[in-house]
């Protein structure tokens, strides 16, 4: 046999044959030896997961808590207008907000309603783009603006879609021809409303936003005076997402605590930070800075559109903010696991620019810092229950539990914030291993020519 040839020191087996007592205790030995060393590896890699979750809770932008809200307003920001409550509608700047939707037959009825009756004191109109549905999802817009005329809101201009060129993700496209129609250079849009939007003045602000965001009454309003007070060229919040299933209450709060730990939201607001974010269902920007940028051209391929905007935005010079809020919701529901599953794992690869390398880092990274501490833990108790241990296994057993305990913390705001106990914290570690399949799956649905969708449209494979 094969493994008859290998030298003594390669052998450690689990359940060694016993051909004599001299053999058997020299088994035991080199199985002893290698349990050692194993213990040796798992209490370094706990000592590294301590020392990493001491940098992310200190020094990370304080990614966990949930703190960073809209920027307060006091008054004149240098190079903003300060908007008080009292302010007139004259004084308020002109906003256009720009829906795509694709399918969207069902959330439209839930969501638009609300966008529609915003209480915003300036002028505010709303563009959707019917992205080539085939579920009626612009008349029923249609329907839904007209019935919201009649109540006083906001306008509503039904842009239909345009094929989407070569080189261009599909909900960019989108995003482009509902900013075409917002800055009057559309000549698709229905019902003369291209000759309205030529001959309307310009928006200061354009609001990129998805159908299946529900908003609340001064959503708005907030989002305006804040940029505007801050002087903020994009100001995003990350939309409340829905956590009510029992796979959406596991899943959901873990994917905005791992986007936040990979993109801080202070470090994205702060101006001299070089990291750049954006949450797709919220964001304010300046149509002037846009248009300065190139507009949605330079990033026309991006499947992973928000960051790809606010890292367009801000490496332009310009201040841009994310944060949290409760007044915006998600109305998307993900009933199952594997709903959430695919929402995960159809752009994680994309997050990685599709990099074998960065997937490896990814996965080993999220073995030691999530899967060692409670790994180390559970290796010393049961050395200790057997009698066993050592100086190896009692320092991965306390390395391994300062971490686990510094991960639990740094997670219960997040599990506030979504309204669940602070109980679920510990089980962290068992979703990380979640999240490390859903992104290896998505390396996988890569290589074996999935491409990436949106909306039930195959995206071009880069």
């Amino acid at each position: 046999m094969v493994i008859a040839t290998l030298p003594p020191v390669y052998l450690c087996p689990v359940f060694p044959v016993v051909a004599s007592p001299a053999a058997g205790g020299a088994r035991v030995a080199r199985r002893g030896l290698c349990q050692a060393s194993g213990v040796l590896v798992l209490a370094i890699a706990c000592v590294v997961s301590a020392v990493a979750w001491v940098y992310l809770l200190a020094g990370h932008g304080g990614f966990w808590l949930t703190s960073p809200r809209l920027p307060a307003v006091s008054g004149v920001a240098a190079g903003g207008a300060g908007l008080a409550p009292g302010t007139g509608a004259a004084a308020w700047p002109a906003v256009a907000a720009v829906v795509p939707a694709r399918n969207e037959a069902e959330s439209l009825p839930v969501t638009l309603p609300a966008l529609l009756a915003q209480d915003y004191p300036g002028a505010f109109r709303v563009y959707l783009v019917n992205d080539n549905s085939d579920d009626g999802t612009g008349d029923i817009a249609a329907e839904l603006g007209e019935k919201a005329a009649r109540a006083g809101g906001a306008p509503l201009t039904v842009v239909e879609g345009r094929p989407r060129p070569d080189g261009w993700a599909g909900k960019v496209w989108a995003m482009a021809q509902g900013f075409a129609a917002v800055t009057g250079h559309d000549t698709a849009a229905a019902d003369g409303d291209a000759a309205v939007a030529r001959n309307s003045a310009a928006p200061d602000y354009v609001l990129f936003t998805d159908a299946d965001i529900a908003w609340g009454p001064r959503a708005l309003r907030d989002l305006v005076r804040g940029a505007q007070a801050d002087d903020r060229a994009l100001l995003s919040q990350m939309a409340l997402l829905r956590a009510e299933t029992r796979w959406e209450r596991v899943i959901v709060p873990a994917f905005v605590y791992f986007f936040a730990q990979l993109y801080p939201f202070r470090k994205v607001s702060a101006p001299r930070s070089r990291t750049a974010a954006a949450a797709g269902g919220c964001m304010l920007v300046s149509r002037v800075a846009l248009e300065a940028a190139g507009g949605l051209e330079p990033i026309r391929g991006a499947l992973i559109d928000d960051v790809a905007l606010g890292t367009l935005l801000k490496r332009n010079g310009n201040r841009t903010w994310l944060g949290l809020t409760t007044d915006i919701r998600s109305a998307r529901p993900y009933p199952s696991l594997a709903s959430l599953w695919h929402m995960i794992a159809r752009s994680a690869y994309v997050q990685l620019r599709y990099n074998p390398l960065l997937l490896a880092g990814t996965i080993v990274g999220l073995l030691l810092l999530y899967v060692a501490p409670p790994a180390g833990v559970i290796a010393a108790l049961v050395a200790v229950a057997s009698g066993g241990g050592g100086s190896a296994g009692t320092l991965a057993g306390l390395a391994g539990a300062a971490a686990w305990a510094l991960m639990t913390v740094s997670y219960v705001p997040m599990l506030r914030l979504y309204r669940l106990s602070p109980l679920r914290a510990p089980g962290l570690p068992l979703i990380a291993v979640l999240y490390a399949a859903m992104t290896a799956d998505s390396a996988r649905r890569h290589y074996s020519g999935r491409a990436v969708a949106w909306r039930g449209r195959a995206a071009d494979r880069v």
